[in-house]
């Protein structure tokens, strides 16, 4: 990325050749050519990788298993208090859903056995 500076300077060269070009009168399609090119570098960052004629982009083999590495190592892993405390607290709550439908399906039987 270039420093303020340099788009400063940058600017001032574009502004320079404008109204060179201005003046002479010619050359109008060279500085929309040269615009359009600033902008696509502007909008393409030398990193990004550029696609290809069947616009796929030319990715290197085995970058799946990199990136899935480094992800896995940016998580932030929990330790075994963490682990039993999360483990307790969904087998008190699967204990009370269950219970909860236990007697409501008391319930809705005795109803369905009176109706029926």
């Amino acid at each position: 990325m270039a420093s303020r500076a340099q788009r400063r300077a940058q600017r001032r060269a574009q502004e320079a050749r404008k109204a060179g070009t201005a003046s002479s009168g010619g050359g109008g399609s060279q500085s929309v050519s040269g615009r359009a090119q600033a902008r696509q570098a502007q909008v393409r960052p030398a990193q990004q990788q550029t696609r290809g004629q069947t616009g796929r982009r030319e990715v290197q083999r085995g970058s799946f298993i990199r990136e899935s590495i480094a992800e896995l190592r940016k998580v932030e892993w929990p330790d075994q208090r963490q682990v039993t405390t999360g483990s307790v607290v969904v087998i008190i709550a699967c204990a009370i859903t269950g219970a909860y439908l236990w007697v409501n399906d008391l319930v809705w039987q005795r109803v369905v056995e009176a109706i029926l």
